[in-house]
């Protein structure tokens, strides 16, 4: 694929004429899906696509076009050159981007990461045999994916990932299951079978009667999975300089004097997810961007035309400036200790529907979905009724943020809209001391 994606490059350098100049970004995969309901499979399939997003430029003017490929690099080459010809067609009546900003060195990188992981029918076969006898419902995504990056000066980066992402979830009856995931890079067997078992334990739970809770402020504790609910709004802006200097960003407050728990820190950590070090306009990445540090905000995504227009640096975000790689800090509550540091309230699995009801006030509501308990003393005694929270960022993270768990899960993405997505983030579960819900 690599040598592949060299040969097109190759074919946009020879298709440039005096004063042009291009970049190209690549992706790539080669993916096997299958579909579960009712413990069976109901769609397997396997994917192959490749495409370029090709731009030509000269000057300060530029255009774009995405081709979708074939994977034949005689008929590429030939559609590549085409591309080029019809850009060139359209620079003229194109007037100059005062906001663009291509990379003044070159620098090329290459980041093969392989992973040992069975075959996509092995792991269906796997995941079903654990869960015998349950109604699963679920999604597999697996095999490699591809990305890279050329342009007419020589610069030549390459990312190549074997990744899985197996979602599912258990149902009881109607709206009563218990969903969970495993993805990562490296696959284990004795893993899938402690969390298949964990999930059929919790399933048992949610088959009780369920118990009503009135609105009002209860202590809670929030899985990992229903942390990234949480973090999937900061996405939305959140860390985005852009934002930040235009006050769209829910963390705005955080440039005066709002702060979270000093126990808190993120940073875009490419180093350790599954996004490529580089960005499709060729700026490379660090290996960790520090964002939030003791709590305050220290640092954003800026990507080549904020930088050009505020007037700051680029540190090599995407254009939309959200987290592909973000990483949470952990804390020290062992795993093991949870629900009697919880003693009684809430232990929430899953969010969903996340929204903001004030962003400027980091203010987010959402529902709790499938297996959220109400704890005892320590013990679970009930799941709970779908509940509404509403509640500030900087309450759950602040003065309510009790403990954060020692150990945090890698959880990837699971969108698969067009293409697979490489992106990851990296988080705690957290125990507040209060959570505020109104229905």
């Amino acid at each position: 694929m690599e040598a592949y994606f060299d040969t097109l490059a190759r074919a946009a350098d020879a298709a440039l004429r005096a004063g042009e100049a291009h970049t190209m970004s690549f992706a790539g995969e080669a993916t096997d899906f299958v579909r579960m309901n009712r413990g069976k499979v109901r769609q397997p399939g396997h994917v192959e696509q490749r495409s370029v997003a090709l731009r030509l430029a000269n000057g300060a003017r530029h255009a774009s076009h995405l081709l979708t490929l074939t994977g034949s690099a005689t008929i590429d080459r030939d559609a590549i050159a085409s591309a080029v010809a019809q850009l060139r067609g359209a620079l003229a009546s194109l007037p100059e981007d005062p906001h663009l900003l291509l990379p003044d060195t070159v620098t090329s990188s290459r980041s093969l990461r392989s992973a040992t992981v069975p075959p996509a029918a092995a792991i269906v076969d796997d995941v079903l045999t654990l869960a015998k006898g349950h109604d699963l419902v679920g999604m597999l995504a697996t095999g490699a994916v591809h990305r890279g990056f050329a342009d007419s000066r020589g610069q030549r980066n390459w990312h190549a990932v074997d990744t899985f992402n197996l979602q599912w979830s258990l149902y009881h009856r109607a709206d009563k299951a218990v969903r969970s995931s495993y993805s990562g890079l490296d696959w284990s067997a004795d893993e899938l079978r402690t969390r298949v078992a964990a999930t059929i334990d919790q399933l048992a739970l949610v088959s009780r009667p369920a118990k009503t809770i009135a609105p009002g402020q209860y202590r809670a504790f929030l899985t990992p999975a229903a942390m990234q609910e949480i973090t999937d709004l900061l996405h939305w802006g959140g860390f985005s300089a852009r934002a930040l200097e235009t006050q769209q960003s829910a963390l705005a407050k955080m440039r005066a004097d709002a702060r979270f728990d000093p126990r808190v820190a993120f940073s875009e950590d490419i180093a350790d997810g599954v996004a490529p070090a580089f960005q499709n306009d060729g700026f490379a990445r660090p290996a960790n961007t520090p964002l939030i540090t003791d709590g305050k905000l220290t640092g954003a995504l800026v990507s080549p035309r904020t930088a050009r227009e505020f007037g700051l640096a680029t540190n090599g975000a995407n254009a939309s400036e959200s987290p592909e790689a973000l990483s949470m800090a952990a804390g020290d509550l062992a795993a093991g200790d949870v629900l009697a540091a919880l003693d009684t309230g809430l232990a929430i699995g899953n969010l969903w529907y996340l929204n903001y009801s004030d962003r400027p006030a980091a203010r987010m509501t959402g529902m709790t979905r499938f297996a959220t308990f109400w704890v005892e003393g320590g013990k679970i005694v009930a799941p709970v009724d779908v509940m509404r929270f509403d509640d500030t960022l900087f309450r759950m993270l602040g003065d309510n943020l009790e403990a954060l768990t020692a150990k945090r899960e890698m959880l990837l993405e699971a969108n698969t809209y067009g293409e697979r997505v490489l992106s990851s983030v990296t988080l705690p579960g957290a125990l507040l001391r209060s959570l505020s819900f109104t229905l």
